[in-house]
Parts: structure tokens; C-alpha cells; sequence
């Protein structure tokens, strides 16, 4: 099986076994999104989903929060760990918002790299969720279950797993297929515990388990 069959052939099992994925970050508007994977780092996403009401409950809209003072905000957002950088690069990113943008979110890949605090993973997660575009989000569920699977091999590195995924992965397929790997990676195929190879629905396709 070369790796173009074996990635078309995870993507239909992962559709079957986890029809309903998507993004479990909470979020209603775009910037929302954005600031909710700035504090995701290192942090839980349903910690993120608790500490962000209090955030929007004080600063409803870009506006507000381009407002705040650092203090402000890092004052809520500490619980998700990191809280001074994560606070100024966030204060930053929304005056760009407002001052370069209106207040929205640019539709465009190079642009959200270049707001504070906003990497690769970041940026494809926008990309993908808020605008449909072709993304591939390579988080750490996505690196560890890829390179498990034997879609990419030996390779550790967030961009080169991107760039090796996109030569396999059909370009549509990229943003849901990740958000499944997350909840696969989650449930199943484990970090912190022996992965649950015996209730995988790929244990016979895995290059974890000697398939080739």
C-alpha cells in the first residue's frame, strides 16, 4: 500500500468512526478563534473554553480587548499557564485587528503569520475552520498518530510533517482529518498510556503494528 492509498484509506475509517469532529475550541466569531489557539498552548482546550467566557464576558469585541492593558488581561487568562506572553502577544494581535483590519481576521495565510503569536498551526486552524480553505493542523496528536501510522516517517518537526501530509492528503480532507486525529489520539491512540491498539479501527493498517 503506498502512502497515498494508506492516507485515503485513514481518512475513510476516521470519517466513519468520527463523523461529528471538529474544532473543540469554542468560538463564535474569528478572533475568537484566534485568541483561544494563542492560549491553547500547553493548556488544555476545555480549559480554554472555561477561562475565555470570563475574557469576552469583560472585553466583548475586538475594540474592548485592543483596549485592555496587558495586566487586564493576563489577570484572566493566567490559569491557562503562560499568562504574560500569552497576554501581551493577544493584546498585540487585536490592535493589528483593529488598526489594520477593521477588526477582522485577513483571509490570508502570510498575513496571520505575521500576528503576534500566531505560528503555522495556528494559522492553518483559521484557515481551515473559520474559512474553509485547504489546511493541515499539525498538532501534537497529529504528529505522534502520523508518524504511528506510517503516513510520514521518523519525522518530528511541525512543518516538515505539514509538507510531507500535503503531498498525500487530498487538499480538502486536511481540516477534518486532523480535528479526528485528535479525537482518535485522545481516545485511543494514547501518548501518556500504551496505546488501545485493540480497539483501533486502524490496528490492521498501522505501521505501529508491523504492517507495511
Amino acid at each position: 500500500m503506498t502512502k497515498k492509498q494508506l492516507a485515503l484509506e485513514v481518512i475513510k475509517r476516521l470519517k466513519e468512526e468520527y463523523p461529528d469532529a471538529g474544532c473543540t475550541l469554542d468560538y463564535d466569531q474569528a478572533w475568537k478563534l484566534l485568541v483561544s489557539v494563542r492560549l491553547a498552548a500547553q493548556c488544555t482546550d476545555a480549559r480554554v473554553n472555561v477561562v475565555v467566557e470570563k475574557l469576552y464576558e469583560k472585553f466583548p469585541d475586538v475594540e474592548a480587548l485592543a483596549a485592555a492593558s496587558v495586566d487586564e488581561i493576563e489577570e484572566i487568562v493566567r490559569p491557562c499557564g503562560l499568562g504574560k506572553s500569552k497576554a501581551r502577544d493577544i493584546s498585540a494581535c487585536m490592535k493589528i485587528l483593529k488598526e489594520e483590519y477593521g477588526g477582522k481576521v485577513p483571509e490570508d495565510f502570510d498575513a496571520l503569520l505575521k500576528l503576534p503569536g500566531v505560528g503555522r498551526k495556528s494559522a492553518n486552524l483559521i484557515m481551515g475552520d473559520v474559512f474553509g480553505q485547504p489546511a493541515i493542523v499539525t498538532d501534537t496528536h497529529c504528529i505522534r498518530l502520523t508518524n504511528r501510522i506510517g503516513l510520514v516517517d521518523g519525522i518530528k518537526e511541525p512543518k516538515k510533517v505539514e509538507m510531507a501530509l500535503w503531498k498525500i492528503i487530498p487538499s480538502e480532507e486536511g481540516s477534518d482529518l486532523c480535528h479526528r486525529l485528535v479525537y482518535h489520539g485522545r481516545d485511543v491512540c494514547t501518548a501518556r498510556t500504551k496505546p488501545f491498539c485493540d480497539k483501533c479501527c486502524l490496528n490492521d493498517i498501522c505501521k505501529k503494528n508491523g504492517v507495511e
